[in-house]
């Protein structure tokens, strides 16, 4: 039986670097296509240890983490995405980020993905939020690594009563799984009141 549960303080802390090898191991497949490496993902990570309104949610099948979600006020990213939300009216003081859910392909379908942001918004309602929002990598829809049959998340997110932030797109850089060097991505806002 699966459990998911909210970590926070020293359980947080003991599961970050399962965390970080989830995220390597399930970023590298479509879209995102991520070439990680733990030192990355260990100060990626730290966010998680500093802010006192962060949240881990865990995904565990016998005491193994198989899945996890994080997040954090988007006040925590700022300097991240500021120039996303700039000029439309937005206070980034108000709104909860949910940042990643990394989930192993043989959990999906079985309600983790929804438990994951249960907890999340849970939390973020806890806080005094009333908005969550999170942000998904744009890729083309004829992107040669594409799988066939790819399912893309949108109808999961919408039937969770997300919607996409016009125009509201932050740019990160990260190095593919087929490329030898870093390349710019673009990052599709949702949010949704809680």
């Amino acid at each position: 039986m699966i459990e998911t549960r909210g970590l926070r303080g020293a359980e947080l802390e003991a599961a970050l670097d399962d965390v970080a090898r989830l995220r390597i191991e399930v970023f590298r497949a479509f879209p995102y296509l991520y070439d990680g490496d733990l030192a990355y993902e260990r100060d990626y990570l730290q966010s998680y240890r500093d802010s006192a309104g962060a949240v881990l949610v865990g995904a565990f099948d016998a005491g193994r983490l198989i899945g996890a979600a994080t997040g954090t006020p988007l006040a925590d990213h700022a300097e991240d995405f500021a120039a996303a939300f700039e000029g439309t009216g937005i206070d980034l003081g108000e709104v909860f980020y949910c940042a990643e859910s990394v989930l192993l392909p043989e959990y999906r379908g079985q309600g983790i993905g929804h438990a994951f942001f249960d907890l999340r918004e849970a939390h973020a309602r806890g806080l005094g939020f009333a908005k969550c929002a999170f942000c998904g990598v744009v890729r083309p829809e004829d992107h040669p690594l594409r799988p066939e049959g790819y399912a893309p998340l949108e109808p999961f997110w919408r039937k969770r009563g997300y919607a996409p932030l016009s125009g509201v797109v932050a740019h990160f850089s990260w190095k593919d799984v087929d490329r030898d060097c870093e390349t710019e991505k673009p990052l599709q806002f949702w949010m949704r009141e809680i």
